[in-house]
Parts: structure tokens; sequence; C-alpha cells
């Protein structure tokens, strides 16, 4: 996400009051799924930002337009940097967005400010959940405080299962992950991540966090969002793909596609992930000639009991 680009979100609605999507889209020469992100994004991190519903609704900021950017309060410039921070790195020109961003924040949230930026990762990439909430976690405002100022809490926390726990962590950044946020935390059991909604309790112990050193909260994040996606789906099928139609096979399949070399029939190689050997079979399938599965041999062996089946339900 680009901090110029919601840095510009902010000074629309400071100027008009309320605006939609189509209108952000249009001045800022975006798509409106983008523009419809960009606001729901400013809202779910903290910003003063909140929907108007109906026929003649549109988006708002707080206070009825008149908060202008030097007169954020300290969470919600905190909030900012840490949807904008991120992506700040990419270009000189985002780089100087959040450097003027910063000369017009009061002196004393300009390092908090800054430190956000550094503090989480931006993931749009789902991880199959079909379910959209866009409710912000009643907890996340402690614990962005706790990984902001560096401070080891006492975390209680429910998971999927049910187990309470409470342990003390050391906060080492956030991540975005399409509607959820994770917490990216230290623990005598290693390193471990708690999804926000889930925390009950956040109590500070007193004590600096500890953390790691050379610890990179992309590169963290990258490794653990490959572990939880290797875990979803662990059956990889390796196959060769007409060149024509890889485009349209990854549009199909999305992120579950790594596209590898062109072999020198002209096909390319793909791989393919899938949760159960019959599932991935029975999608692939529906690719026909398209596509011809190598590896492994269970897939293959459900892609032909497949066609049997297909074979004897209607062949002549």
């Amino acid at each position: 996400m680009r901090a110029d680009r919601l840095v510009a979100v902010l000074l629309l609605l400071q100027q008009r009051q309320q605006v939609t999507a189509a209108q952000v889209a249009a001045e800022l020469e975006i798509s409106e799924r983008t523009a419809r992100r960009d606001l729901e994004a400013l809202g779910i991190a903290g910003l003063p930002v909140y929907s108007v519903p109906g026929r003649h609704g549109g988006w708002r900021l707080a206070g009825g337009g008149r908060t202008d950017l030097s007169g954020l309060s300290a969470a919600e410039a905190q909030a900012l940097f840490m949807v904008a921070g991120p992506s700040a790195g990419a270009t000189p020109e985002l780089r100087a967005a959040l450097r003027k961003l910063v000369r017009a924040l009061p002196e004393p949230f300009r390092d908090a400010a800054e430190r956000a930026g550094s503090s989480v990762v931006i993931d749009q990439r789902a991880w199959g959940q079909r379910e959209h909430d866009p409710r912000t976690p009643p907890l996340l405002d402690a614990v962005r405080d706790a990984v902001v100022h560096g401070r080891q809490v006492a975390l209680s926390y429910t998971s999927r299962t049910g187990e309470a726990t409470r342990r003390k962590v050391e906060p080492l950044g956030l991540a975005a992950k399409a509607s959820r946020w994770y917490l990216v935390a230290d623990t005598e059991a290693g390193m471990r991540t708690f999804r926000v909604d889930r925390v009950v309790e956040v109590e500070p112990t007193g004590r600096a966090a500890v953390v790691p050193p050379g610890f990179d909260l992309t590169q963290a994040w990258a490794l653990i969002a490959d572990r939880v996606e290797e875990l979803r789906r662990p059956v990889v099928a390796e196959a060769l793909v007409m060149e024509e139609r890889v485009a349209l096979i990854a549009f199909v399949l999305g992120d579950r596609l790594r596209i590898g070399a062109r072999v020198p029939d002209g096909r390319v190689e793909v791989e393919v992930r899938g949760s159960h050997p019959r599932e991935l079979a029975s999608e692939l399938a529906g690719f026909g000639e398209w596509l011809e599965v190598t590896s492994p041999p269970l897939v293959r062996d459900e892609l032909l009991r497949l066609g049997r089946e297909l074979v004897g339900r209607y062949g002549s």
C-alpha cells in the first residue's frame, strides 16, 4: 500500500468532508476496489475514518472533516505509519511522502510514528478464509502500543481450539493479512504468532522487550506465511502447462501456482498446492489437455480414477 496515496486519501476526506470509493478512485487514478480497500484499511488500523451507509453515503473523517494531519492523535499517527510504513522503502517518492508527514506531526509523536512504520507487515493475500471481518480487534491498540514502544507483556490468549493460555511475550511486530491482524512475538518456546482478535488481555510487565539480534519482521513473516501455507496445503503437484494457457491457469489458481521454466517442447513447468490428492486432482482435471500432471503418483492415480469414473458414467 502506497504511503503517498494514503496521505492523499486523508487530504481528500479533509477537503470534501465525505467521499465515495468511486470519487477516490477517479481522483487518484486507481481502481474502485483499491480505493475501497485503502479506505477500509485506514479505518481498520485505527484512523478516524468511518463509512456512512445508504444511497447518499460514503466515507467520512471523524470531526466533520476538520481534522488535519498535524492534528492526529499519537495512536492515529502510529496507525497511519503502520499501514503506510512497510511500503515506504519502495521508492524515493514514498520515503519523501512519509518524511513530509513526519515534519507535520507534533514533536512528541514523531519517534513513535517512525518506529510504527517498521513494526508491521501488510499482506493482502488471504489464507482461504471466506469471511471478511472489518471489525477492529478490541485489544489492537494495546498490542500495537507494546510493539511500537518495545514493551514485554503478559498475554492472555484463547487458541483456535478454545484453550486459554497466559505467557510472557516479547512483541516483535504486527502483520495484517487480509482482514486479520497477527502479533509476531518471541516466547520461552520460541517465536510464535497470535491472532490479535483472540487476545483476551495485554498486561505490561514493566520490562523492555528483547528483540533477537538481526531480527527482520518482513523476512520472519514470509517464513511464517510459507509454513502455514505448507500446513494448509501439504500436497504439491508438478505439472506441464501449454504456454498459451499459463496466464489463465494462473488467474484461476492464484498464489497456489508457482511458475517455473519452459521445457524443450514449449510447455511450462508449474507447481500447484492443494489440501488433499483427490481434491487437487479434481481441480486440475478441469483444465483437460492444457495441463499434464507429472508427479506425485498419488495425484496421477486420482486423475486416473476420476477418468475411469467419468468414462463409466458418460462413456458409450
